[in-house]
């Protein structure tokens, strides 16, 4: 996991594509790098598959890499705006020439949707299963739209570590959404088969003989 998180940085941190840029610039790119490694990170903690930490302690801490995400969001997109703000302004617009910035928008967008739900959960008066098919459907937004973006960007972090992270990420997402109880009831509700759950009647019988 280390490695994941840590080789894309360092590859897109000694990039020649970085040599006699500003370091606005470079914090802009590097931020970027960040957030799609933190975004390898919360899939991981909100399905409780990072060995050492307890389900409920890996949440809080997938509320605290998220909050972490937003400000790596920040700090690229506030980079970028200070290095070129009429590029960034079309971007925003969907006027851009390059096809990679309408994927950027529409993560960065997501990004701030799902932290403003996040944020406001305890507020909003929603049946958890509505609450976490939003979450879910912003954080499918935020990857594939993260994903695109830095595939398209012929940029500092190279074509192996970037398709490496971005599969990853990709997958990871994936594996948490499969397993999600959300989707499971979903799939009940559409004509599968309920899991059958023992009662306790049923387990104590064979005890009994």
């Amino acid at each position: 996991m280390a490695a994941a998180l840590a080789l894309p940085v360092a590859v897109a941190a000694r990039s020649p594509l970085l040599a006699w840029r500003d370091p606005v610039y470079i914090a802009a790119g590097l931020a970027g790098v960040v957030a799609l490694g933190l975004l390898l990170l919360q899939p991981l903690l909100a399905g409780g598959y990072l060995p050492g930490l307890r389900l409920r302690l890996g949440r809080r801490v997938h509320a605290w890499v998220g909050a972490g995400l937003v400000a790596a969001v920040a700090v690229h997109v506030g980079a970028l705006w200070l290095t070129s703000p009429p590029d960034v302004v079309d971007a925003l617009l969907l006027q851009s020439p390059t096809p990679f910035s309408a994927w950027g928008v529409a993560a960065t967008w997501a990004v701030l949707a799902s932290a403003l739900l996040a944020a406001l959960r305890g507020r909003l008066r929603w049946r958890l299963t509505v609450w976490r098919l939003c979450h879910v459907s912003l954080a499918l937004v935020i990857v594939v739209g993260s994903v695109v973006h830095a595939m398209l960007i012929d940029g500092t972090m190279g074509l192996v570590s970037k398709a490496a992270l971005s599969a990853l990420v990709v997958a990871a997402v994936v594996k948490v959404v499969i397993d999600l109880p959300l989707l499971a009831k979903v799939r009940w509700r559409n004509g599968s088969q309920r899991p059958r759950v023992s009662s306790r009647a049923e387990i104590r019988r064979p005890l009994q003989r």
